[in-house]
């Protein structure tokens, strides 16, 4: 099997959509519960094996660095205090055999560009390109919706694309695939085009935020003009590729919240809420009382 051991992360947008909050911090260090979008990210990386880390970064990122890296003031502090467990949580954050990189993206091209910005570290190597703000909640007992992946990709040796259905009317917010059957819970695509309107997608099959793709990507994103927006297009990309390698889209076990928007980032506040051992029975609780008080 094939070992996937470098993961892309596109973290150089503005988050406009969570203004004022993202005004001076970057979105991906929005928390869900106690740990920011991007160490969830993270965390589904490392799970699946992965020891590099690529972020591409932009302006006003630095916090996302500063995260990763190491907090000496803050550990002396707490070592002093005696707080042990908090301690462990901070010096865990990032495990010890991963490795940061960071890169800038220069201007705002576009997520293909993002990811053709990783050239340098990735070479012609097979990778993940991880969306923080596609947040995955799998259940318990079952692999990260990354280690699925790059599970297929040890056996099928071609690119996979995380897929789900959506609203017909929601196609002009994702890169829209035509597929048909291959195996359970995987397609072999033969078509895919960004942001179609509703009238014009060839399915409601969309791409989210996980991908493992092929060393061979680089080639065509760098060969590519502007799509849609005026910028360098990642699906673009992967249309490209499908004239020469297979393209899988794969429809994962897990839950997906949408992040980047108001109302999934609730969402998956309360589904982790309800989960996480230090809050999940009071959580609970207020829900059920806030629920009933609701008008009917």
């Amino acid at each position: 099997m094939t070992a996937i051991k470098k993961a892309v992360f596109p973290v150089a947008g503005l988050g406009s959509r969570f203004l004022p909050a993202t005004k001076a911090q970057p979105k991906e260090m929005l928390p869900i519960v106690d740990k920011p979008l991007i160490q969830y990210a993270v965390e589904e990386a490392v799970a699946a094996g992965i020891t590099e880390l690529v972020f591409i970064t932009g302006r006003n990122k630095r916090a996302i660095e500063d995260h990763f890296d190491k907090a000496y003031e803050l550990e002396s502090e707490l070592e002093a205090a005696g707080k042990k467990e908090l301690l462990k949580l901070v010096q865990q954050v990032i495990p010890k055999n991963v490795n940061c990189i960071y890169i800038r993206q220069p201007a705002a091209l576009g997520l293909g560009h993002a990811v053709l910005c990783a050239r340098p570290v990735i070479g012609n190597e097979p990778f993940a390109v991880l969306l923080a703000d596609d947040f995955m909640d799998t259940a318990e007992g079952h692999k990260p919706v990354l280690a699925q992946m790059t599970d297929l990709y040890g056996y099928e040796k071609c690119s996979v694309l995380a897929v789900q259905d959506v609203p017909r009317a929601n196609t002009r917010q994702y890169g829209i695939v035509s597929a048909r059957a291959y195996r359970p819970d995987l397609e072999l695509v033969s078509g895919i085009v960004e942001k179609p309107k509703p009238e014009d997608a060839p399915s409601t099959l969309a791409v989210v935020g996980r991908y493992v793709l092929s060393g061979a990507i680089f080639e065509h994103l760098e060969n590519l003009g502007t799509g849609a927006g005026g910028e360098i297009q990642l699906t673009d990309g992967i249309a490209s590729l499908m004239s020469r390698e297979r393209v899988l889209a794969y429809r994962y076990a897990g839950t997906r919240y949408d992040c980047g928007s108001k109302l999934g980032y609730l969402k998956a506040t309360a589904a982790i809420g309800m989960k996480h051992p230090e809050t999940a029975e009071g959580y609970r609780e207020f829900l059920t009382h806030l629920c009933a008080d609701l008008p009917k």
